[in-house]
């Protein structure tokens, strides 16, 4: 997985949105304590940022380096690179020792977690019982009604066949992930829960996100051009169509959240 996104590092921390304050204020009023958090998968640290200002110490790992290079640098924040596949041993050397984290995070990433070992470490490092697991992943951007139009097609018929299978999981909103704690308090259910993130961007910034993603490299290491002359022809008639370089770009933010109870 690590290997899909070393390419296109630099693209990734300038053009991925950062997320809400609601949803990490949301995230905090379910743990009781503040003293630690695990952001998994970190990647060029959007969520470490947020997490940081909440929480007192902050641990951001990532398989790949290249991608923590671009990662923000904060006094209370330690970055890690790690393995694909973690030993017991090695998570309490690089992570935490057991039952002592407050908060595990992923951000855009569970859906490329090997699962029930990944669980296993989460339900290992999290207090108990209160201790608390929030996952979240973004579907795609919102414009207006023209970009979209264009958009659309763009995702689910171009670039559908250069996706990794795990992409599903987050075109359906992670309600269909496997998720195995408890409701947190004041909730009924494990979500998915819904917010939105929004995040200014002229063209260029547009299309610098879509080279971003996997899929874009995917296909260009298949000697496919996602983003052919025609097709982006297309998409500067529909931006220029109201006249205004800058918009704000809305990306819909779907979470699960739960507590590790007395496993």
């Amino acid at each position: 997985m690590a290997k899909l996104f070393v390419e296109q590092a630099k693209q990734y921390a300038k053009t991925r949105p950062s997320y809400a304050q609601e949803l990490f204020e949301f995230i905090a009023s379910k743990t009781p304590s503040r003293d630690l958090v695990w952001d998994a998968g970190t990647g060029s640290g959007q969520a470490a940022r947020s997490l940081a200002g909440i929480y007192k110490n902050v641990i951001g790992t990532d398989t790949s380096l290249k991608q923590l290079e671009f990662a923000p640098k904060l006094p209370n924040v330690r970055y890690q690179q790690t393995p694909p596949v973690m030993s017991m041993g090695e998570l309490e050397q690089t992570v935490s020792t057991q039952s002592s984290v407050d908060l595990v995070t992923i951000a855009q990433a569970l859906h490329w977690f090997d699962l029930p070992s990944f669980y296993q470490q989460v339900k290992w490092v999290l207090k108990k019982p209160h201790g608390v697991v929030a996952a979240w992943c973004y579907t795609i951007p919102e414009v207006n009604e023209s970009v979209d139009s264009v958009f659309n097609p763009f995702y689910s018929i171009d670039s559908d066949p250069y996706w990794e299978p795990q992409r599903k999981l987050v075109d359906n909103k992670y309600m269909s992930i496997d998720f195995p704690f408890e409701p947190v308090e004041g909730t009924d259910n494990t979500g998915p829960f819904k917010f939105v993130t929004e995040k200014m961007m002229d063209l260029d910034d547009y299309f610098t996100y879509i080279r971003s993603w996997s899929a874009y490299q995917t296909a260009k290491a298949k000697g496919v051009e996602l983003l052919r002359d025609d097709v982006i022809e297309s998409f500067e008639r529909a931006w220029n169509e109201d006249g205004h370089g800058q918009k704000v770009v809305r990306f819909p933010v779907h979470l699960k959240i739960g507590k590790v109870g007395n496993v």
